[in-house]
C-alpha cells in the first residue's frame, strides 16, 4: 500500500472520531436543559387532592387527602388551598362526585356532616340506611367508628312447645356492613395526639341492601342484635364462597384492574345467608341443644304407646277420659266408648 492511500485512510478514521465526539456532545448538552426544567420547582400554590380513588359515598380520613403545588394558572377558585384550609375539618365528610387519584378536591365536591342530603351521600347507589340500637356490651365499647364493617349477631331465646329450658342460641346473621355513623357521629374524632377517640354510643346507622333492611328490622323484633368488628385483612374464604355462588364474576384473562375491582366488590358487599350460630350446649353443659318438644304419654291417651298426652297434640282440646272406657280404631280414627255403652 502506498503513502497516499494510508494517508487518506487515517485521515478519515480522524474525521469518523471528531464527529462522534461532537454527537455526542450535542445529545448531551440537549438532556441537560430538560434534566433542569423537569426539577424546576411548580410556580404556584399547595392545592389538595385525592391520594387514591374516592368513590361517591367514601367517607374521608386523614390518609384520603394531601395538599401537593399546583400551577397558578390552573388553580380554580373552588380548590381547597392550604393557606386556608383546615384539613382536620374535612375529616369525615362524605363524596358527593367520584374522584380519581391525584386530582384536585372542589368545594362543591363533598358533603359535610350536618348538612342536608349527608347521609344520603353516604349511602352507595341502591343502598339503604338503617339505625340499631346498641349498649356498652353490644356496641364493641364504643371501638366500632363510621367506616368501619361489622357483622350482627341475633341472640334469641326458642321455648318450643313442651317442658324444660328453652333453648338459647346465638347466630350471625348478617356480614360486612359498613358502618355510617354511631349516634350523631359520622367522624373519627381525634385528640391532641392525634388518636382516635373512644365514645360509647347507643345507635349505630349502618348501610344495607333493602332486602338486608328488612331482615333486619324483623330480627330486632326476635331478640339482641350485638356487633361484631371485623377485621381490615382479606377474607379469602369468603372470596371462595362468594365465586363458587356466582355472587362474584371472575373476569376473563390476567388484567390486574379487573382482578382488583372484583375484590373491592367483595370487600363492599353486604352478605346474609349461610349463617354460623352457637347454642347454649355449645358453651355450658348443663344448657340445651335443641328446642324443647312436645310432650308425650308413654302409654298414650288411649291406650296407644307413643300417642299425645291430652291437649298436647293429636287430640286438641280433648279432656282426660272419666271412667272405664273402650276405643274402637278403624284405620286413623279412634272412637271412646264407655263401658256399657252403645257402638
Amino acid at each position: 500500500m502506498d503513502s497516499r492511500k494510508i494517508i487518506l485512510l487515517v485521515g478519515a478514521l480522524l474525521v469518523a472520531g471528531l464527529t462522534a465526539f461532537m454527537a455526542r456532545s450535542l445529545i448531551s448538552g440537549s438532556a441537560a436543559p430538560a434534566a433542569n426544567a423537569a426539577s424546576a420547582p411548580i410556580d404556584g400554590p399547595e392545592v389538595l387532592v385525592a391520594t387514591r380513588a374516592l368513590p361517591i359515598g367514601t367517607i374521608l380520613d386523614a390518609t384520603a387527602l394531601k395538599f401537593q403545588p399546583w400551577p397558578k394558572e390552573l388553580v380554580d377558585g373552588a380548590y381547597y388551598i392550604k393557606a386556608t384550609t383546615d384539613l382536620k375539618s374535612l375529616q369525615g365528610t362524605v363524596v358527593r362526585n367520584a374522584i380519581t387519584a391525584g386530582q384536585p378536591i372542589t368545594q362543591g365536591a363533598l358533603v359535610k356532616p350536618g348538612d342536608r342530603g349527608f347521609l344520603a351521600a353516604a349511602l352507595g347507589p341502591g343502598m339503604r340506611a338503617v339505625t340499631v340500637p346498641v349498649s356498652v356490651q353490644t356496641g364493641v365499647a364504643g371501638f366500632v367508628f363510621p367506616g368501619d364493617r361489622i357483622d350482627l349477631v341475633l341472640t334469641q331465646t326458642v321455648p318450643g312447645g313442651g317442658d324444660g329450658p328453652p333453648l338459647k342460641v346465638s347466630e350471625t346473621v348478617m356480614r360486612n356492613l359498613r358502618v355510617l355513623a354511631t349516634d350523631q357521629r359520622t367522624d373519627n374524632t381525634t385528640g391532641e395526639d392525634g388518636k382516635s377517640v373512644v365514645k360509647t354510643f347507643s345507635n349505630v346507622t349502618i348501610e344495607a341492601t333493602p332486602k338486608i333492611a328488612e331482615q333486619i328490622a324483623v330480627a330486632q323484633t326476635l331478640g339482641s342484635l350485638s356487633l361484631s368488628l371485623r377485621s381490615l385483612a382479606d377474607n379469602g374464604q369468603e372470596l371462595e364462597q362468594a365465586i363458587a355462588s356466582g355472587d362474584v364474576h371472575v373476569p376473563e384473562g390476567t388484567d390486574p384492574k379487573a382482578e382488583k375491582a372484583m375484590l373491592a366488590q367483595v370487600a363492599t358487599s353486604p352478605q346474609t345467608g349461610n349463617s354460623t350460630f352457637a347454642t347454649g350446649a355449645d358453651v355450658s353443659r348443663f344448657q340445651r341443644r335443641t328446642v324443647p318438644g312436645k310432650p308425650v304419654d308413654p302409654m298414650g291417651i288411649n291406650g296407644l304407646r307413643g300417642a299425645p298426652a291430652p291437649g298436647a297434640g293429636g287430640y286438641p282440646g280433648a279432656a282426660a277420659p272419666k271412667g272405664p272406657v273402650v276405643h274402637v280404631v278403624r284405620g286413623n280414627n279412634v272412637t271412646e266408648v264407655p263401658v256399657g255403652g252403645n257402638n
